[in-house]
Formats: C-alpha cells, structure tokens, sequence
C-alpha cells in the first residue's frame, strides 16, 4: 500500500521485519496495533478486523495511543468501529497498571521457556536493552496460545541470536 511504503521511505514505520509478510495488506493485527489493543482495553478478534476497511485498519496504525486522552480516544473509535462493522459490543480487555513489557528488570518466564526451545539464552541485560514494542512483541510471541513460528524471527531482528 502507498501509505505503508510512504512511511517506510519517511522512515516513520513502527512494524516490525518479522511481519513483512502481511503489513502491505493488514490482512494480520500489527504487533503495534496489538500493543494498543492491550493499551486501550479491547479485545480484537482477526475476524473483526478483517470486517474493517484498508482505510479503519490504516487509522488503527496510525493513530497514536500514548498518553491517557490518546487512549481513550483510541478506545472509543475502535469501539465505535466495531459496533458498526460487527453488529456487536466491543469486549474489553484487562488493563494492566504495570504491564510485564515495560519491566525492563524481569524477563517473563513464558519468554524464557521459549527462547530456550529455540536453543537460544536471552540474559537479563538484552531484555533491559529492548525497547517496550520489542518486549511487548517477544511476550505475545511466547505465548502458548499464539502461533509463535515468529518468535525466532523476532529474535533475530532484535539481535538476540
């Protein structure tokens, strides 16, 4: 998409290299835009998203979700986004007060266990050297319910291996 190549050229994109396969299309939820799902309170379902515009999904992306007037407003049009393209409330979506990726001083056990299946050993220092969206995505990489086959590749782009 124009949009995307514009702000890779710009050298503004947030995606990560292990989601290259899919950022031209959205066709997948965008670790940013999944950081701000966990950021705002609201859980997406690939279905619901795949009921979105290219244009909704862009905005999604592209909308900032910082500080606490950021996200709300996110939350309020994602909210409103899928009532109208779903037919269904929103489900909300625990908020954490201090969520695991902004603790650079413990690594999750869950990222442990899998750098570890994948023979690789990330000590406590590069875990403190990656920035909250890095954390963020090994987290939900390393999940058991997430098809994790980007967890090695992610990484690989972190320089971890």
């Amino acid at each position: 998409m124009a949009w995307q190549q514009s702000k890779i050229q710009n050298g503004m994109t947030d995606f990560f290299k292990f989601e290259a396969d899919f950022v031209d299309s959205l066709r997948c939820i965008p670790m940013q835009v999944r950081l701000k799902l966990d950021t705002c309170g609201i859980k997406l379902k690939l279905q619901d998203w795949h009921k979105f515009t290219a244009a909704e999904r862009e905005r999604l992306v592209e909308m900032p979700c910082t500080i606490k007037e950021e996200i709300e407003a996110y939350r309020q049009f994602l909210s409103q986004l899928v009532l109208e393209r779903t037919g269904t409330e929103a489900k909300d979506l625990p908020v954490e007060e201090c969520p695991a990726w902004m603790d650079a001083t413990m690594m999750p056990e869950t990222v442990n266990e899998k750098a570890q299946e994948c023979g690789v050993k990330v000590t406590l220092k590069q875990w403190a050297n990656l920035t909250p969206p890095q954390r963020f995505a090994l987290i939900k990489l390393s999940r058991p319910s997430h098809e994790n086959m980007n967890f090695l590749p992610a990484l690989q782009e972190f320089n971890l291996v």
